[in-house]
């Protein structure tokens, strides 16, 4: 072939196929940029001396995030810039590498590793004024802030996003940056505002084929659905949400996080039918009005059993596709089941273990989650009036005070709103019996919901 008579020094990725694969990722054509990536030796013959090799691992960093491939991929292309190879790149090559590199960082959930290759990236855009590269730092570094709950210094990333997007006209790829902040106004309870949002990435997104993004605002419609009380809808969307990453294999986690939502949105209406079983009084029954006693104790057990496959069934698909903040989710939803089943020692164990998984990558937001969840079940214990008592008592304010300790380095209002709210009550229970105190931290956890 020509190729393999031409000079290994003169050898390069080619101008064309570049430009083709930054339009269909602006574009969204997601199946047309595969086909491309399809191309015979594309990545066996990958060399760090090729011509346009770095910038041609930033564009797959952003197809790998769309759900072209795995990102072991990426890393094993990534892996072959030496030390000493770096040394000898222009500015211009060593900033997509970092792009590359923080792009892997997020994926490995390494989101404060991740935002120092973004910091970097931006840095050295801004004095290349090489604006795309501004536009996708800005974007991922966004993401990472979210996950880290730090909410309000995410959409700072997020306007500049917007700011970008019109000096670059990328139309498109304005979808992914109103769903991210649509997720933002969901956490912060501004949900008429984050359904405007999604409905204005779906109009921008069209008839595209980014499954993806389209999923993901199938299961952010979900979330905010759940929120207003709208069970039956929010499930609907969660089905259509993982129908979609179906499309994309290599997004298997993405359908795990939808089923984990989807279990979540369950288990408020276990609680909804909890409250229907505990006031079915046999006036009630006397006059029948409502379904039987029996009756909703089976729609019970049957949701139980539903909820727990579609748990252990995302389980399944994180040991296969690791990420500790799926895995911590699956746990922290489990626990919160077996606490409404009355199964208190199997919560306390989910809680250890959401508080293991999240603490693995330093994840704030479920390591609060699980200090809290470890607070209600010593509470539970105490209301069940579990030998005990003392022990009850300080294991869950000691639980209560990590939480807080915790969601205090998050701008997460609904977390420090829940997690002072059990500090409030573990303050309130008999043993300490300290009422002023209580009602001083309760105050505080109405001003953040």
């Amino acid at each position: 072939m020509a190729t393999s008579m031409t000079p290994r020094n003169q050898r390069a990725i080619p101008e064309d196929l570049l430009k083709a694969l930054k339009s269909d990722i602006e574009s969204r054509r997601i199946d047309h940029g595969m086909s491309l990536l399809s191309a015979p030796n594309i990545f066996e013959s990958f060399t760090p001396d090729l011509k346009n090799a770095a910038p041609f691992l930033s564009t797959l960093a952003q197809w790998c995030d769309s759900g072209y491939c795995e990102p072991d991929l990426l890393r094993k292309l990534v892996a072959t810039y030496s030390k000493e190879s770096r040394i000898e790149l222009s500015i211009a090559n060593y900033v997509h590498i970092r792009v590359a590199e923080g792009m892997l960082a997020m994926a490995d959930e390494l989101f404060d590793n991740a935002i120092d290759h973004f910091d970097v990236v931006l840095r050295l855009a801004a004095d290349m004024n090489a604006q795309d590269i501004s536009l996708i730092a800005n974007y991922w570094k966004a993401r990472c802030l979210r996950k880290k709950g730090r909410h309000e210094d995410a959409l700072m990333h997020i306007n500049c996003v917007r700011e970008l997007q019109v000096v670059c006209g990328q139309v498109h790829n304005k979808a992914a940056m109103l769903t991210l902040e649509s997720l933002i106004f969901f956490e912060k309870g501004k949900l008429n505002e984050a359904l405007n949002n999604l409905r204005a990435a779906e109009r921008v997104l069209g008839h595209t084929d980014d499954y993806v993004l389209l999923g993901n605002i199938q299961s952010t419609y979900g979330r905010i659905l759940q929120r207003k009380v709208l069970y039956a809808q929010a499930i609907e969307h969660y089905t259509k949400a993982i129908d979609l990453f179906r499309m994309r294999p290599s997004k298997c986690a993405n359908v795990a996080r939808a089923m984990v939502d989807m279990s979540f949105t369950r288990i408020q209406v276990v609680r909804q039918l909890r409250r229907n079983i505990d006031g079915h009084t046999a006036e009630r029954q006397k006059d029948k009005r409502g379904p039987s006693h029996t009756i909703l104790v089976r729609e019970l057990s049957k949701l139980y059993e539903i909820i727990l496959g579609d748990l252990n069934e995302a389980a399944l698909i994180y040991k296969q596709h690791p990420n500790a903040r799926g895995v911590a989710r699956v746990h922290l939803y489990r626990g919160y089941l077996y606490l409404d089943m009355g199964e208190l020692d199997l919560a306390a164990d989910e809680g250890a273990s959401v508080y293991a998984s999240a603490e693995s990558k330093r994840d704030i937001v479920l390591m609060a989650s699980a200090r809290n969840l470890q607070c209600m079940v010593e509470n539970a214990r105490l209301d069940e009036e579990i030998e005990g008592y003392a022990d009850h008592s300080l294991a869950a304010l000691d639980y209560a005070r990590d939480a807080v300790e915790l969601a205090g380095h998050t701008q997460d209002r609904r977390l420090l709103g829940t997690v002072h709210t059990w500090h409030g009550l573990s303050l309130s229970n008999p043993f300490f019996d300290s009422r002023h105190r209580a009602r001083e931290v309760l105050e505080r956890a109405s001003a953040y919901m």
